[in-house]
């Protein structure tokens, strides 16, 4: 899971909808904690929770393809 992606969609979508991190978790039914942490790209969030912000903006999380990175991507 690409929580770097998923922190960024969550982040720049909540705040899109003129929501702060203690509104959107009250109305997603998550805990304000959680919120901070997935918007932080903190590694290990359930995935059920994650589903759950996701669900806000009408999205969940799905299988993907894993970017890899080539030589030239490295610094």
């Amino acid at each position: 899971m690409r929580t770097d992606k998923i922190a960024t969609f969550v982040r720049d979508s909540r705040r899109a909808a003129g929501l702060t991190q203690e509104e959107f978790a009250i109305r997603s039914g998550l805990g304000l904690r959680f919120v901070h942490d997935l918007e932080q790209g903190k590694k290990t969030v359930r995935l059920d929770k994650v589903n759950q912000a996701l669900a806000m903006f009408g999205m969940e999380a799905v299988p993907g393809r894993i970017e890899r990175e080539t030589e030239e991507d490295q610094p």
